[in-house]
């Protein structure tokens, strides 16, 4: 993946390039309802960034800790919640999207979390089990889209 740099998103900028990537990915792509794509997490949220050598974004995701994780993984405050994982069309298949989740994963480590959860649209299951993650529980909708949820355990030194 030479010329991509993936890094903990820093600054209004920053913050900026992520959303305008969900946006492209989720809203426009997708058809996911702009009001249900930002929620009151995004301020809280851990967002990583990755950006081609000449600054364009080339895909986000968000990492949810505490209380914000816990309302999404069942109530235990000690498992992250991976989410809003996009990568812009032109990046697909680069290995963008698995750079971002191990960015991810080093920041919920970083941060003492014992597993990462998240919500993996089905067409994307392979991807995440690719990296890992296992499927438990039943297919459920989120913004019209089936969805499973995933778990992932942390060791404490880098896979």
């Amino acid at each position: 993946m030479t010329g991509v740099t993936v890094r903990t998103a820093e600054g209004t900028d920053d913050l900026e390039a992520c959303f305008a990537v969900r946006k492209d990915v989720f809203v426009v792509e997708q058809q996911v309802p702009e009001e249900l794509e930002y929620d009151e997490h995004d301020a809280r949220a851990v967002h990583v960034l990755a950006i081609r050598e000449d600054g364009v974004p080339l895909g986000t995701g968000r990492l949810l800790t505490g209380a914000a994780a816990a309302a999404k993984n069942g109530g235990d405050t000690g498992v992250g919640a991976l989410g809003r994982l996009a990568v812009t069309r032109a990046a697909r298949g680069l290995g963008v999207g698995a750079a971002l989740v191990r960015a991810i994963e080093d920041v919920a480590r970083a941060r003492g979390l014992t597993a990462v959860d998240l919500h993996a649209q089905t067409h994307a299951l392979g991807f995440y089990e690719r990296l890992g993650y296992e499927v438990y529980g039943p297919e459920f909708p989120d913004a019209g889209i089936p969805h499973r949820a995933m778990r992932k355990p942390l060791n404490q030194q880098n896979p």
